[in-house]
């Protein structure tokens, strides 16, 4: 599961990474989307990442850090290009919106214009006709309009030509006096058409500086995202060169699950050199028991008394019954005990290699006490390799077969090789020594010197 849901996060990573460089304006539902997909990824990197802080618990700290690092600007990553998209569509709409309204005053202009054009002809027209009816007005003021009346009429040849010529000047006065009223009139419309172009223009001026104002604010908004991006993508480029630098110490996480791997067959292998050499002393003693009590049934026979026995050994620290649940108590003075990774193999989530974890970690904060899970001696109080500050208890062979458990990554001791201890007594405290990324408890029970899951014997 750890790397199925690491692949996942660097897929997703690397997917939204490549979309940064679309601008292309999304409908609202598009990246009102994105962002749920998005919040959702980052709450699956979460999750991941407190899995792999547990899965990575044994492991280089510098290691972790740098995974922990780049993991976390990657799960930045989509959320940024969520609110770059939105910017980008805002922006997009009210640019549109700003054509738009360019186009309307543009057209507005045009036609104002024209307006502006058509009322310069007309008063120009209304200026040559106000100064024809001035001057027949000071012609008439001046009396040559009535001379100039009545010398059409004098010079008439006949009474119907007088009455022609007369007929024809009031006409021409009469045209005038019309033009000039359809001149004004036109005139006056054309100023409310300026004022109400004016006021049109007015109001487009309104919206546009509102509008540009908006603009500003989305290239601003835009511009965050994108310097946020940009600081975002930069940092992951460092993070590429910490991952080479992951890479690089391959070898060397190898070479020390190699090295732990060994100290596990070489703690397994000592731990069955020293029940094979208990079980061969008993065996010694047990014969020279029988010995001892086949020379006293001869002594009883010989005397017809009892003779005195050879005192057993002391007994071994876990007696009777067989090795099963609830032989052993917690080695975490929590109550509840928390356990904070269990027993079994699992996938390194940064080198993808197998590994055993043979034990059982619980939840103890730098200092905490440490106490034994079960009577017995303490086998060695010593620093044991990546196991670091380490205590094996030896608790006998409870039905014939052997029971130990060892208490690792300690901060310090509390007992003695050889001391005999009872359950629920302080025998260290937590620590993060050997091969650890925090204080915690690492704590391993072996069946006849094999590891096996401790949660199966509390």
């Amino acid at each position: 599961m750890p790397t199925a849901v690491y692949a996942k996060i660097f897929a997703a990573a690397a997917t939204l990474a490549l979309g940064v460089a679309v601008a292309v304006p999304v409908q609202a539902t598009e990246y009102d989307d994105k962002r749920a997909r998005a919040e959702q990824e980052q709450r699956s990197v979460g999750l991941t990442l407190e899995e792999i802080n547990e899965l990575l618990e044994d492991t280089d700290a510098a290691l972790v850090a740098s995974y922990a690092e780049r993991e976390a600007i990657a799960a930045q990553l989509p959320s940024v290009e969520s609110e770059l998209a939105a910017a980008e569509a805002t922006l997009s709409a009210l640019r549109w919106e700003l054509a738009l309204l360019e186009q309307r005053l543009l057209s507005s202009q045009e036609a104002a214009d024209a307006i502006a054009g058509q009322i310069r002809k007309d008063t120009e027209r209304a200026v040559a006709v106000q100064s024809s009816i001035g001057e027949v007005a000071r012609k008439a003021y001046q009396g040559s309009l009535a001379g100039a009346s009545l010398s059409v009429l004098f010079d008439a040849t006949s009474w119907e030509e007088a009455v022609t010529a007369s007929t024809l000047a009031d006409s021409a006065l009469r045209i005038q006096t019309q033009a000039l009223r359809e001149l004004e009139q036109a005139r006056g419309t054309a100023r409310n058409q300026e004022a109400r172009l004016a006021a049109v223009e007015a109001e487009i001026a309104d919206l546009t500086a509102m509008t540009g104002a908006k603009v500003a604010d989305a290239d601003a908004a835009r511009e965050t995202v994108q310097a946020r991006q940009e600081e975002l993508v930069g940092l992951l480029a460092e993070q590429d060169l910490k991952t080479a630098a992951i890479e690089a110490e391959r070898g060397n996480q190898l070479a020390a699950k190699a090295q732990y791997e060994a100290q596990q067959a070489d703690l397994a292998a000592e731990l069955k050199s020293i029940i094979e050499a208990e079980r061969t002393q008993e065996q010694r003693r047990e014969a020279e028991r029988e010995q001892e009590r086949q020379r006293d049934a001869e002594r009883s026979r010989a005397e017809s008394a009892p003779g005195p026995g050879v005192p057993p050994p002391p007994a071994p620290s876990v007696t009777g019954g067989s090795i099963g649940p609830g032989i052993l108590g917690s080695p975490s003075p929590m109550t509840p005990p928390v356990i904070t990774s269990p027993y079994g193999y699992r996938i390194h989530p940064i080198y993808g290699y197998r590994k055993l974890h043979a034990g059982t970690d619980f939840r103890a904060y730098c200092g905490t006490p440490i106490i034994a899970a079960a009577s017995g001696t303490v086998q060695w109080a010593k620093p044991v390799g990546g196991f670091g500050n380490q205590v094996m208890l030896n608790h006998g062979s409870p039905g014939g077969t052997s029971l130990m458990t060892s208490y690792n990554h300690l901060s310090s001791f509390s007992v003695r090789t050889n001391e005999q201890v009872k359950q629920g007594q302080v025998i260290g405290y937590s620590g993060t020594t050997g091969t650890s990324t925090a204080c915690h408890l690492h704590f391993e029970a072996y069946v006849d010197g094999d590891p096996v899951n401790p949660e199966t014997l509390l």
